[in-house]
């Protein structure tokens, strides 16, 4: 899993996540990469070779032109891959027969953004002077993916989890004629600011002036820059009301945070993490959310710590989206917080809204 999904199982989707997480996914998915050759960021650095890793369930229909009409691509959150949506709370509630992405209509794909999962990243081999990735180079490479790689043109649905729901907004203006619906949970479509920039500010810094990261060159991973980067991003995913239950005494969160801090950073790499966290330092959809055409079903939970209720940031630029419905999840012993994206049975009612609004 991920950050957001796995380090976030820490916090994003607390404990019963990481339970679940380890069952034998239902679901098999096809895996394969494509290459991007020559590939140029933003920042004006290239690689001869993005490797981009991807998933794949269900199969392409095609129309008479044979262009692909039933493709539906799930973006990820920071640190994650593709791998988390075969996750039984997500996989179990969407794919079978009768569900609303029931694979014997829908092509998935869910590929791994760079940095991320298997697709090209520091930990590779090039560690700091790997090129300074950031969204739009991220949305791209999917685009190329999808394009080229695996020859849809048009998508059905984009839907998105934290990182991933930026994305979608990302995917809104950029090509707004290129999906029927989207479907973004868990974000903003502003600046990166407030609370938010704060801890992702301390958990860079954290690494940044570690004197074990030597500039990105280590040899043994940075383990107590990591710690404080555990440490932030368990509070950031929390959950405070199934925190509350699950931990009722001091002796049981004590308990929890030395069972689970080690346990998580064995598999965290600082260059790796470093870099998802700063790819979100210029992400700001918010100057164009008027050309957005594509509908929009927009969900947020109340408990996410990460993009707080009551900024009333959503309610204000939500309206300015031309197709767009906003829902805000309450508290609930069903929500997990920021994490509430992955848990399909509490919002797949808004799914099957934007599937069928979004139909032709």
């Amino acid at each position: 899993m991920s950050i957001f999904t796995r380090a976030l199982a820490a916090a994003t989707l607390v404990f019963t996540m990481f339970a679940l997480g380890q069952e034998a996914p239902k679901y098999k998915a096809t895996e394969g990469e494509f290459l991007a050759h020559d590939f140029k960021f933003r920042s004006g650095e290239q690689l001869a070779q993005l490797r981009l890793h991807y998933r794949t369930l269900g199969k392409p229909m095609r129309d008479a032109n044979g262009y692909v009409t039933n493709a539906v691509l799930l973006l990820h959150g920071t640190g994650g891959s593709g791998q988390q949506f075969l996750a039984p709370q997500f996989a179990d509630e969407l794919f079978g027969p009768g569900q609303p992405l029931d694979l014997s209509h829908y092509f998935i794909v869910a590929p791994d953004g760079i940095g991320h999962g298997q697709s090209s990243k520091p930990s590779d081999g090039m560690h700091a002077h790997f090129p300074q990735y950031d969204y739009d180079d991220m949305v791209l490479a999917h685009h190329l993916l999808l394009t080229e790689g695996l020859g849809v043109q048009h998508l059905r649905l984009i839907f998105g989890t934290s990182m991933g729901c930026m994305h979608a907004f990302v995917w809104g203006e950029t090509y707004p004629a290129f999906m029927g619906a989207l479907m973004p949970m868990a974000c903003l479509p502003v600046q990166i600011a407030g609370r938010n920039r704060l801890w992702r500010k301390m958990l860079m810094d954290a690494i940044r002036n570690d004197p074990d990261w030597k500039e990105g060159e280590y040899k043994e991973e940075p383990t107590r820059a990591l710690r404080t980067a555990q440490g932030l991003l368990a509070i950031a995913g929390s959950a405070p009301l199934m925190m509350q239950k699950r931990l009722p005494t001091q002796e049981a969160a004590d308990k929890y945070v030395a069972d689970s801090v080690e346990l998580r950073i064995a598999s965290l790499d600082a260059n790796d993490l470093l870099y998802q966290v700063n790819a979100s330092r210029n992400y700001d959809p918010s100057p164009h959310l008027e050309t957005i055409s594509a509908p929009v079903m927009w969900i947020n939970s109340a408990d996410d710590f990460i993009n707080p209720p009551e900024l009333g940031i959503a309610e204000r630029q939500s309206k300015r989206l031309k197709h767009g419905t906003f829902v805000l999840i309450p508290i609930s012993e069903n929500t997990h917080g920021h994490g509430t994206h992955t848990w399909a049975a509490v919002w797949q009612e808004y799914l099957k809204q934007i599937l069928n609004q979004s139909a032709h």
